[in-house]
């Protein structure tokens, strides 16, 4: 018998097998046939029968939600969601995801807010935990997995439940507070205010007050990282129920169905250097110095690029005298086990938690020469074959006695004159095409006048600035300052369809998107998922340096090489910055004066052979590890 007919007369006694099964009659003379044909073809016989009996079978559905209580990368206390479902009458343990904590790390903490902090992240760990296991899954029982946005809108009518009973209570414990104080006494807070009113008025002048304050820190309720856990965990099931990856999931969501014919893998911002908020030098100004490939290379290209200037970023900051230190010879002078092989460790042995090399500077050029001079040993341009990014983390920066930023320990400048400062670094180092949080968020007018002057350029991007997801969806532009795109965050009470739906705002509104990873990352990698299906830029992951961060390396290359075998891999034709000066501005408000045109600032100059070597020189020497 021909393959082809064989296979067909098995499909045919499928059929009729599972009507026997429909109406409970069959014939001896079918009952005999089947048990022959099991014997001679066992696998295409039970696959063909699986396969049309699963389509009478009850979708799949959600039976339990089980939440405990992780570790995170630091080490730090996380939500970790499990969803389980009645898949063919069997209960079966689909999946699970690790959300990050909105906490940040904190540099040179207090020990009382350190305590503070861990505080309040247990609690809200624990009350998520709680929230998972009682209300959460009770309330998600039954439901299908794969309905996203059915699960999405409980999970929001619950939060906002939940945000308002805080409320009420924060209400009642004021009147409770305001009733309690005697009348005639002053409150606390008052004569601490007015002292520090005071305070401030004796040592800064009107012309230093006149920054925007602060916008208040939107507070996060406790709990809310259950929103966030349960809702990836949900888009997770969904995948798996359907038999395909979380990106195409997501992808299918984001278009209402319809797949896409192709994808894009979005570019990595690769974090190589910390010198600024936690490195010993003076540096304040870099968070993160990290490298951007081109749009023409693959991603494993692209990482093979970045190791191999990470591996020469690490020699060149060696320390220049590989010997015993002065001070271990001196202590242990004519010992017999003193083999001249002990030396401390150089500094840039040291890890940032972002997965990047730390290391000291004492200005703003020394990083970046550092840069160049890596690039330039191994064969490669600055500019053409390696592109820069800086995350400036302005908000650290700002000194609200001063009124201004310091850059430098001791350097101060104004919101007008990093402008200024921004104009020249670029003109001096047209690598750099991307600045994240270059300015805080309240400073408006200097976010416009850096996007008119730099916008063609290169990408100015809001991170803190950007403020939060849910507010972003909420009140839009309102609370989002001029800039080329935004960074999001999967943290907290953030659903899926939330990153939906403001990615199609963001896009709609020519900004670019960008997936980024928080301080605390855990090991899970649906963040990389997130970013493909979601059709973002960049991705901003930290650098090669730590597990729970190269696993989301593993996970984009893995995500690349199968697009590229199904043939639906697309690559960006180059970046695409955007013109800001030949958009119509808004009239200004201030008599601040325009930044400064681009032609009239000073070339870039050449930088000799000897002063690069110098600076390498020094950095080693200056490191206050050797």
């Amino acid at each position: 018998m021909e393959p082809d007919s064989e296979r067909r007369q098995l499909q045919r006694l499928g059929r009729e097998a599972a009507e026997y099964y429909r109406s409970r009659e069959v014939p001896q003379r079918l009952e005999e046939a089947l048990n022959t044909l099991f014997l001679l073809r066992p696998a295409d016989l039970y696959g063909d029968l699986a396969n049309y009996f699963s389509k009478f079978s009850k979708a799949p559905v959600i039976c339990k939600l089980v939440g405990r209580k992780v570790l995170d990368g630091v080490g730090q206390p996380t939500l970790e969601v499990e969803i389980y479902c009645i898949n063919k009458n069997y209960e079966k343990r689909i999946c699970s995801t690790v959300i990050s904590s909105h906490s940040q790390i904190l540099e040179n903490a207090l020990s009382e807010a350190t305590e503070d902090d861990e505080k309040e992240r247990n609690d809200s760990v624990n009350t998520a935990v709680e929230w998972v296991n009682d209300s959460l899954n009770t309330m998600l029982r039954d439901l299908k997995p794969t309905d996203q946005c059915k699960v999405d809108k409980i999970l929001g009518e619950y939060f906002t439940k939940k945000a308002e009973e805080k409320k009420e209570i924060q209400k009642e414990d004021e009147e409770e507070a305001t009733l309690s104080l005697p009348s005639c006494v002053p409150s606390a807070t008052a004569l601490s205010g007015g002292k520090k009113a005071a305070t401030i008025g004796k040592k800064v002048s009107g012309a230093e007050r006149t920054i925007p304050p602060a916008e208040p820190v939107e507070s996060v309720l406790c709990g809310s990282l259950a929103i966030g856990g349960t809702s990836l965990a949900i888009a997770k099931a969904g995948a798996t129920i359907s038999r395909i990856p979380l990106y195409v999931h997501i992808a299918l969501l984001k278009q209402d169905q319809d797949s896409p014919k192709e994808m894009t893998v979005p570019l990595p911002m690769v974090s190589l250097l910390n010198c600024g908020k936690f490195s010993p030098g003076k540096l304040k100004l870099m968070k993160e110095i990290m490298l951007i490939p081109p749009v023409q290379l693959s991603l494993k290209q692209s990482i093979e690029r970045v190791l191999d200037i990470q591996r020469e970023m690490m020699r060149l900051l060696e320390p220049a005298c590989k010997g015993p230190s002065p001070q271990l010879a001196d202590r242990k002078k004519g010992g017999a086990r003193n083999t001249g092989k002990k030396v401390l460790p150089p500094a840039i042995k040291r890890i940032s938690h972002l997965g990047c090399l730390i290391t000291g500077c004492d200005n703003l050029e020394q990083p970046l020469l550092l840069m160049q001079t890596a690039c330039n040993n191994i064969g490669l341009e600055l500019g053409t074959d390696m592109y820069l990014a800086i995350n400036c983390a302005a908000h650290e920066l700002i000194d609200y006695l001063k009124g201004k930023y310091e850059i430098l320990t001791g350097t101060f400048k104004s919101p007008d004159e990093m402008v200024d400062m921004y104009v020249e670094l670029i003109n001096k180092f047209p690598s750099i095409i991307a600045l994240v949080d270059p300015l805080r968020k309240e400073d408006r007018q200097q976010w416009n006048n850096i996007c008119c002057a730099l916008g063609s350029k290169c990408y100015l991007i809001a991170e803190d600035a950007a403020t939060s997801i849910s507010k972003l969806i909420t009140d839009q532009d309102t609370n989002l300052p001029k800039c080329s795109g935004i960074v999001l965050k999967y943290i907290n009470q953030t659903k899926v369809s939330d990153l939906i739906e403001l990615t199609g705002l963001s896009h709609g509104q020519r900004h670019i998107t960008i997936l980024g990873s928080p301080d605390g990352e855990s090991s899970d990698d649906s963040l990389v998922d997130l970013a493909v299906g979601l059709g973002a830029k960049f991705i901003k992951l930290g650098g090669l340096c730590r597990g729970e961060r190269v696993t989301k390396y593993n996970r984009l290359l893995a995500i690349e090489e199968e697009l590229a075998k199904n043939r639906t891999l697309r690559f960006e034709a180059s970046f695409e910055f955007i013109d800001f000066a030949e958009e119509p501005q808004p009239e200004q408000l201030s008599d601040e004066p325009p930044p400064p045109e681009q032609d009239s600032l000073p070339p870039q100059p050449s930088q000799p052979v000897l002063q690069v070597q110098n600076l390498t020189a020094q950095l080693a020497q200056d490191s206050p590890l050797t």
